[in-house]
């Protein structure tokens, strides 16, 4: 295979408006980074901001920084920051705890704001997480039950029984995006509330919880908002709603008077009636800080820049030798698209091994998917060139066959 001339992807990187956000992560020189949609970089001066939080506010302010430093308002504070990203209006957003346990949250309340109606309905695809989150609830003895069904199939499968919708925004595997506002609209007609996960697509493409009049959204933070490994995740609850419902785990900062101590629960306003327990300050700090890149960065560019980078890679791994057994299996249409593309190949966790050893960062889900993110703001056209050159290189020396890279680690 002939690589079209590498030249063309270095002007189109001349060109693009989005260049000069890369210089705000910190990536190693000669790595191409391929996998922001499983754990974003680390954003410069990230860990100065840490080292002064550590330092200064806890160890020099001490308890006293709850107040003096802001850190008892950081949850509101830096969801108010994600909210523009997933197109909320102020006052819906908090980052607290993880997705898993968001999951939790605001799928008990959609099921106990729908009395009468027992079903938790979602894709066999969803991610894992949320398909574990829903089947703990069914087994909780509260009279939930579970049902499974193709995305597809789900306006057809929307019965009175069914009280909750919980799906993926994008397909973990495929990146496949699926129509929000098309799929609310269906669950609202049916009497049933919706639960969007934007793990990935919050930061990746612009996202219109409102516009759709979505009722609940939960999402991470880790990927595509960089805020580092186990980052506070977030979730969302329609104004609408907000009075409405209670998070099934009272814990005291989501009583109205924290500081009161009463013996009786009684929710905040609005949607900090969602927060749990004390919040983990330094991983809020470092998103709080990650969150400052989005500033001036205009979502409409995101997207665009996204879609021509995907559309770059797919155009290059069509190329290669069909004698290497490449399969494309994420949509080729732009608007079913999220961030990542995915190839299947039978030997797919070897490759991806083979091509982080040579400097191009993927991953693999089972059973047979490479996955290769693309973040525009550190991610640039000549990558996409430079990483399919790697890959077309390790499949024709067969390099992957190398006993070390059938070795499975524990993350894949």
């Amino acid at each position: 295979m002939t690589l079209p001339d590498r030249e063309s992807f270095l002007a189109l990187d001349r060109e693009d408006p989005l260049a000069g956000a890369r210089e705000r992560f910190a990536i190693p020189d000669g790595l191409i980074y391929l996998d922001g949609n499983s754990l974003g970089p680390l954003p410069e001066g990230l860990a100065e901001r840490l080292a002064e939080v550590v330092t200064g506010e806890w160890g020099r302010g001490l308890i006293t920084s709850w107040n003096g430093a802001g850190w008892i308002d950081l949850p509101v504070r830096v969801g108010e920051k994600i909210a523009p990203l997933i197109g909320a209006a102020p006052g819906q957003v908090v980052a607290a705890d993880s997705t898993s346990i968001n999951l939790f949250k605001v799928m008990a309340a959609a099921l106990a704001a729908r009395p009468g109606r027992t079903v938790i309905l979602s894709d066999p695809e969803n991610f894992p997480t949320d398909l574990y989150m829903a089947q703990g609830l069914a087994a909780a003895g509260i009279g939930a039950e579970f049902r499974l069904c193709p995305v597809a199939e789900i306006p057809a499968a929307l019965d009175r029984n069914v009280a909750v919708v919980a799906l993926s925004h994008v397909d973990f595997k495929s990146g496949r995006l699926h129509d929000m506002a098309a799929i609310t609209r269906a669950a609202h007609a049916a009497g049933a509330l919706i639960v969007w996960d934007l793990a990935h697509s919050a930061g990746a493409l612009p996202v219109a919880l409102d516009d759709a009049d979505a009722d609940f959204a939960v999402g991470c933070s880790y990927k595509y908002l960089n805020g580092g490994p186990g980052a506070t995740a977030f979730l969302y609850v329609n104004r609408r709603l907000q009075d409405a419902v209670v998070s099934p785990l009272t814990g005291w900062m989501g009583h109205a008077a924290p500081f009161a101590f009463d013996r009786a629960y009684r929710p905040a306003p609005g949607v900090a009636r969602f927060l749990c327990g004390t919040p983990p300050i330094l991983s809020l700090a470092a998103l709080d800080h990650a969150l400052d890149i989005w500033r001036d960065v205009d979502p409409a560019r995101v997207r665009e820049k996204s879609l021509a980078l995907a559309r770059q890679f797919m155009a290059l791994v069509d190329g290669l030798d069909r004698a290497y057994g490449l399969e494309i299996v994420t949509p080729r249409v732009d608007a079913e698209r999220g961030s990542h593309v995915s190839v299947r190949h039978p030997d797919g966790y070897a490759i991806v091994q083979a091509l982080i050893e040579a400097g191009v960062i993927g991953d693999f889900r089972e059973p047979d998917l490479m996955r290769f993110g693309f973040t525009p703001l550190y991610t640039r056209h000549v990558d996409i060139h430079d990483a399919v050159a790697a890959l077309e290189r390790i499949l024709r020396e067969g390099r992957y066959r190398a006993p070390r890279f059938a070795v499975r680690g524990a993350v894949t």
